[in-house]
């Protein structure tokens, strides 16, 4: 079984760097006490629905069979600073606000082919954003979604053991194992 080390290493290399607040969460997350942030369950079924685009369900479960909008929920509020906190919580409204400029509809009542423009659209304008951040910069709020939405999801158990290949218990080591094209990717190490 991976440790909670590993597990974020993984991730970080999916997502081709670190990840936002996983230092807090290395060192112990602490439950929030009535702090800044407080997620309705209107807001976990938005992030299910903006998971579910990211990683939506095909011959695997997606995002949602995950409950990524209830890991959102817990990372960010035991987690994340309360910077990034606010920005994670005014990046919901303004993903939503996106949806209803481009389409005359909220994020949710759009058609899974909108959501999925407007979420590459936003993925693009928060890539060219990292081009240029400096280090006390904020946090580009979709960057945040689209990575707790890998985190989440790759180190749920649906995505362990259906997503990826799985061994609870692995055998001997084996530094060097073939690998054929549409392998899935190894949870375990």
């Amino acid at each position: 079984m991976m440790n909670r080390r590993e597990a974020i290493s993984s991730v970080a290399l999916l997502l081709g760097g670190t990840i936002i607040g996983a230092e807090a969460f290395l060192s112990g997350c602490k439950p929030a006490t009535g702090g800044p942030v407080s997620f309705s369950p209107k807001d976990i079924a938005f992030l299910d629905e903006v998971g579910e685009t990211i990683l939506p369900a095909t011959s695997t479960p997606g995002a949602k069979d995950a409950r990524i909008g209830e890991f959102m929920k817990t990372i960010v509020s035991d987690c994340y600073e309360e910077k990034d906190q606010k920005i994670f919580m005014d990046g919901m409204k303004k993903l939503d606000d996106a949806s209803q400029k481009k389409y005359n509809k909220s994020f949710v009542e759009s058609t899974p082919e909108q959501r999925h423009d407007l979420l590459v659209a936003l993925d693009a304008e928060a890539k060219e954003y990292q081009k240029t951040k400096q280090k006390t910069d904020p946090n580009h709020y979709f960057r945040m979604m689209k990575e707790l939405t890998l985190w989440g999801y790759f180190t749920s158990e649906v995505g362990a053991t259906k997503a990826l290949r799985y061994v609870a218990v692995p055998g001997k080591y084996e530094g060097c194992i073939d690998y054929k094209k549409g392998d899935k990717a190894w949870a375990t190490s």
